[in-house]
């Protein structure tokens, strides 16, 4: 049985076991895995179960499958991740990459290094970023959603909003100097803040510790935003999430 989901939604339901695809996905099906009746597939419905997908019919123009779906997701990390808005070439291979590795809350702010022109990317509109997150969630074999919260102004959210979603988690900044080593995984619920690249400047970072944040390093080398991110959340979390 491949390996990747195929992610199903609601509209897909022609019964309530059976499903019709003829999108990207029955492309998909059809050329990278040459997909014939009888073959079956691991599915799930975005938000929902998983399980499995048998075809039974398929043309030209769509696949029809019967599925059975008794499976929960994987496990989320306990985690609210809080990155400075990346450029946009590295935005669209970022979120396909905390989809992938489990993170439900992304906030992107603003930052001192993030030029004015990334807020304009269309791949913030909600559905450019949502197909990338679909692409992470398929990888991994994962139904639920990541939500995104833009936040275009530093100090408002780090002042007004951060301190509340900080409080009662392990609350991190990954910072290069003056910092302390990346701690020991565990699950607890973390809140977790990541630079730009080049990093926060030294207020930003000042105003990040006054809203709780304890500053912590990967070791001497420095690190690219699409790098530290998959590393930083091996190191934090336990393999077992």
């Amino acid at each position: 049985m491949p390996v990747n989901l195929i992610l199903l939604y609601v509209s897909d339901f022609i019964d309530p076991h059976r499903v019709r695809i003829h999108d990207r996905r029955f492309q998909h099906m059809r050329s990278v895995h040459q997909a014939q009746v009888g073959e079956r597939f691991r599915v799930g419905v975005l938000n929902g179960m998983t399980g499995e997908g048998e075809v039974v019919a398929i043309s030209e123009r769509q696949v029809e499958l019967n599925v059975r779906l008794n499976q929960a997701p994987p496990k989320p990390l306990p985690l609210q991740l809080i990155m400075a808005l990346p450029r946009p070439k590295m935005l669209k291979r970022t979120l396909e990459t905390v989809a992938t590795l489990g993170v439900k809350d992304l906030w992107l702010i603003n930052s001192y290094r993030v030029d004015k022109s990334y807020w304009s990317t269309p791949i913030l509109r909600p559905e450019k970023a949502r197909e990338h997150l679909l692409l992470g969630l398929e990888q991994a074999g994962d139904t639920r959603l990541p939500r995104i919260h833009l936040r275009k102004r530093f100090k408002p959210f780090v002042e007004d909003e951060l301190p509340a979603l900080a409080r009662n988690t392990r609350a991190l900044v990954a910072h290069p100097y003056d910092a302390q080593p990346c701690p020991a995984p565990t699950s607890e619920p973390t809140t977790l803040a990541i630079g730009p690249e080049g990093g926060f400047i030294a207020y930003e970072v000042e105003k990040l510790r006054e809203a709780g944040l304890e500053a912590i390093h990967l070791g001497p080398r420095i690190l690219r935003v699409e790098t530290a991110v998959p590393v930083l959340l091996s190191r934090l979390f336990p393999l077992e999430l």
